[in-house]
């Protein structure tokens, strides 16, 4: 049967649903935004966590840098954090070094730079890292080492893909001086300055390392002893002897004893295909170095005679902070684990990150029957990721991962006898009540229809016969799942599947010749399942599947939903569309200033449909009936909202579960 697709009487040419909306957007209140109360990140702990600093002569009050252009801060020497501020508006700048002005400690200066393309800066911020401004002369800078002179404060270096900068005046202008027409001194990934002279700079390359003792005018490549072609990704220099200097590559670990005129391999750090991202010095115990690396934390106690591994080969170490108060408490910034904290030098590490939250939150769901009870998957974080619940409203979370092994969690569902439902990028897992495993549900048990010729009555005819197919595991992407109605629904990169046994087996497959379906809904008996182009329905609980019309405006469609009246909800491009006959006929909510709208979800509690986009920071609550709205700005990037107790929380790109502030000035709009 062929989809047929009416261009109904209201749909209006893409350009004009653009215009409109546009000026829709236009008409909010920019005054009103700023009376909304901010929503605030309250887990899970954990995520992403790139850079340390110390305030000179308080080594409790910490800075944190992060991978999303946020900065925490902590005053009890990292055991626990808060949110302090954002460097600028976008979410993407990844705060890799930050210093505390020696000379004035209200003087913070953050240096970042950007994954997907060559951008950064460095922002200054003159009340102890509250408000910050970009400084111009480094603007567009990917910037990937930061450093001060230790014996002149207001001299601070700069490495960035173009080369090196210094500024002479604590950071208020900048002067390249590295040679602008370098072929070699460029992509400068580590700096380290002579403690006693300001004007010997050691600068490590994507491509080995170099060396001034003359501010720059002259530099000298310092490559004896290092492997050709090494990357060179940190260096430091022993204060006290400022001959003895270390070098980190992707080659290894080097040592000089001569201010870098010929370096060793040091030995005891295998050689695998690991980066030592970070060495640290022991400010007591200078024959103690610390290495970060891609596969761990090792130390060495003998300057750098024999490394030992210290924690396990799967944390990846960004940075290394060692206590000068106390040099037996260390903090590791880590990919994934956030924060890790020793009080034993390093032979003992445990998770700090209360009040640090850096996840990629793409599922979020409320308890059926105790709203106080959340659950979160979250993506990206392999063994410290998967699924997490909070039985006291978001205040804490567990980590309930047991089965899933390092799955990332995409959707979340829960069944009617509370059996908790997990859509990963590898299959269907199930947890029960009171279970701390989660178990498969990816057996695909299909009956197929097969034709055969037998003899009856003397005749040959075609008989159909029913027969099983051979049983298989589903192992794609699970995109959506909706466990509602009597049979559970799901959507996989292999097509749409029905489990009538509540996930023992699945019957299914592609749907009218294709898969990638993105989106499921259930209301009673009736099913619909939307693929960016397309929508198809089943009245009789996905038995069979037909095609619906939809607008022909439709170019990405992103959501389903059914409201409680039978309503079926899109969520697209263009924005949000509805239809009460099954889609004889569609209406548009062109009244609602959002776009490319990726989350679509029905509340019951509420009665309202909640939208956002990926690429807003707004919530709409559309009331089904009236098509009334209201709205609220939250101030992070969001991938869903629900509903508890009557208080939103959304699931954030890289902030976390976001909970909406009591009174958080929700505003009207009109339908």
């Amino acid at each position: 049967m062929l989809e047929r697709r009416h261009n109904l009487p209201h749909t209006r040419p893409r350009s004009r649903i653009f215009a409109l909306l546009l000026c829709a957007l236009s008409v909010i209140p920019s005054a009103t935004l700023h009376a909304q109360a901010p929503w605030s990140s309250v887990g899970p702990d954990g995520g992403d966590a790139r850079s340390f600093t110390s305030v000179p002569g308080q080594p409790g009050h910490l800075y944190l840098g992060t991978v999303n252009s946020w900065i925490y801060e902590s005053s009890d020497g990292g055991a626990s954090w808060h949110r302090l501020s954002r460097l600028s508006g976008s979410d993407d700048l990844v705060v890799d070094h930050i210093i505390a002005d020696a000379a004035n400690p209200a003087h913070v200066l953050a240096a970042a730079w950007k994954v997907d393309h060559p951008d950064g800066g460095l922002w200054v911020s003159r009340d102890g890292g509250r408000n910050w401004t970009e400084t111009p002369a480094l603007h567009g800078q990917s910037i990937r080492s930061f450093a001060q002179s230790p014996s002149d404060p207001n001299q601070f270096f700069a490495g960035t893909l173009q080369g090196v900068f210094r500024s002479d005046d604590a950071g208020a202008s900048w002067t390249q001086i590295s040679p602008a027409d370098s072929h070699e001194i460029h992509e400068v990934e580590s700096l380290a300055i002579d403690p006693q002279d300001p004007q010997t700079v050691y600068a490590g390359t994507w491509h080995l390392p170099w060396k001034t003792t003359d501010g720059g005018k002259t530099w000298n490549n310092i490559k004896q002893g290092v492997i050709d072609d090494s990357d060179v990704f940190s260096i430091i220099i022993d204060p006290a002897k400022p001959q003895i200097v270390y070098a980190s590559a992707c080659s290894g670990i080097y040592k000089s004893n001569n201010g870098g005129e010929r370096f060793r391999k040091i030995q005891g750090i295998p050689a695998t295909a690991r980066r030592t991202r970070v060495l640290r010095q022991d400010p007591q115990h200078p024959e103690t170095v610390y290495a970060g690396t891609t596969e761990g934390l090792y130390k060495t106690e003998d300057g750098g005679k024999t490394f030992h591994i210290m924690t396990g080969p799967d944390v990846i170490v960004n940075d290394v902070y060692i206590d000068p108060a106390d040099t037996s408490h260390l903090l590791l910034a880590t990919d994934r684990g956030g924060v890790l904290a020793s009080s034993d030098g390093g032979q003992t590490f445990t998770a700090s990150n209360t009040g640090f939250s850096e996840r990629k939150v793409e599922a979020l769901l409320v308890d059926q029957s105790d709203p106080q009870r959340l659950y979160a998957g979250v993506v990206n974080d392999k063994a410290y990721g998967g699924a997490f619940i909070s039985s006291n409203g978001g205040a804490t979370w567990k980590q309930v991962a047991e089965g899933l092994d390092g799955r990332d969690v995409f959707v979340l569902a829960e069944a009617p006898d509370g059996t908790l439902v997990a859509g990963t990028n590898s299959g269907i897992f199930a947890l029960a009540t009171d279970a701390t495993t989660w178990q498969p549900r990816n057996t695909v048990a299909n009956t197929l229809v097969k034709t055969a010729t037998e003899e009856v009555k003397g005749k040959r005819v075609n008989v159909e016969k029913h027969v099983k197919d051979q049983l298989r595991q589903m192992d794609g992407r699970v995109f959506a799942l909706d466990l509602s109605g009597d049979a559970w629904l799901a959507t996989t990169t292999g097509g749409i599947y029905t489990s009538r046994d509540q996930g023992a087996s699945w019957q299914g497959g592609p749907v009218m010749g294709v898969a990638g379906y993105l989106s499921v809904a259930v209301h009673g008996s009736l099913m619909a399942a939307a693929r960016p182009d397309s929508v198809v329905l089943s009245k009789d609980g996905g038995l069979s599947w037909w095609p619906m019309s939809i607008p022909t405006v439709l170019t990405r469609i992103h959501r389903v939903a059914f409201s409680a009246d039978g309503s079926l909800w899109l969520g697209a491009r263009e924005g949000v569309y509805f239809t009460r006959d099954n889609g004889k006929s569609w209406m548009w909510a062109q009244k609602l200033p959002l776009v490319d709208v990726d989350d679509l979800y029905y509340d019951t509690t509420l009665n309202r449909i909640l939208v956002s986009s990926r690429g807003s920071d707004f919530v709409y609550a559309i009331d089904p009936a009236t098509l009334g709205w209201k709205w609220w700005q939250t101030g992070y990037r969001l991938s869903a909202v629900r509903a508890a107790s009557g208080r939103l929380l959304a699931a954030s790109l890289y902030d976390g579960v976001l909970l909406e502030p009591h009174a958080a000035g929700e505003e009207m709009g009109q339908k």
